[in-house]
């Protein structure tokens, strides 16, 4: 995926989840945050990031805060791209040859990000986006999350009820060793994904090259339960 009217920046601060103050060309801007995540780790004060200029009236904000320098690692925080990567790669066969790819499709209480035929077995899909990283190992999640659990959740029922069941980690970097639960966070995430495991839903990982304006998912990612 691909974004336009890109900007370098330097971040200030963050004063609520959903705006940051950035400095843009000298000035000091108020650039909207696409993730509601804590992200303590990435937005620190003087942290190199870029963002996606806007020229829309209708915006309160006339910036998106899109990624940030950790280090080595550039990192994409935007929530959104995932989904929009995930897509791509599946669209590119990611997978393998698929039919009737969809996005957004509802199995008893569950919403899954993708619907698709494999192999003449409809099968479903959840994607997560992970920002989260330590000394190059990346957890999920990075703060407790109850949605995320039901959905492991709705994918095990459907595993068991027979249908493909998938979910895929979009680690927004490269070059990571592996992905783990993190069960200090969220315990109950982490014994939900275990037992989708156990119960035959397919666990994936991918990194993905990031750069100022683009994320493409790119290498498999061990995951450690």
């Amino acid at each position: 995926m691909h974004y336009e009217n890109m900007v370098p920046g330097v971040f200030l601060s963050r004063p609520n989840r959903f705006i940051a103050h950035v400095q843009i060309d000298g000035r000091e801007e108020i650039c909207h945050v696409k993730n509601t995540g804590r992200c303590r780790e990435l937005l620190v004060p003087q942290a190199p990031v870029w963002c996606q200029r806007w020229d829309n009236p209708a915006r309160k904000t006339n910036f998106d805060l899109i990624a940030v320098q950790k280090g080595p690692r550039l990192i994409n925080m935007d929530a959104q791209a995932p989904n929009a990567a995930a897509g791509e790669w599946l669209r590119s066969g990611g997978l393998g040859a698929l039919e009737q790819l969809c996005p957004e499709a509802t199995h008893q209480d569950s919403r899954f990000d993708f619907r698709f035929v494999r192999e003449g077995r409809q099968c479903f899909l959840e994607v997560k986006g992970v920002t989260l990283e330590h000394d190059g190992i990346c957890a999920f999640p990075d703060a407790p999350t109850a949605r995320g659990t039901k959905h492991l959740k709705g994918l095990t029922r459907a595993a068991q009820a027979g249908y493909g069941a998938y979910v895929l980690f979009v680690i927004q970097m490269e070059q990571v060793a592996f992905l783990h639960p993190n069960a200090d966070t969220d315990p109950d995430f982490a014994q939900a994904l275990r037992d989708a495991a156990a119960a035959g839903v397919q666990l994936l990982a991918m990194d993905c090259r990031v750069t100022p304006d683009s994320m493409t998912l790119r290498s498999p990612v061990p995951i450690r339960l």
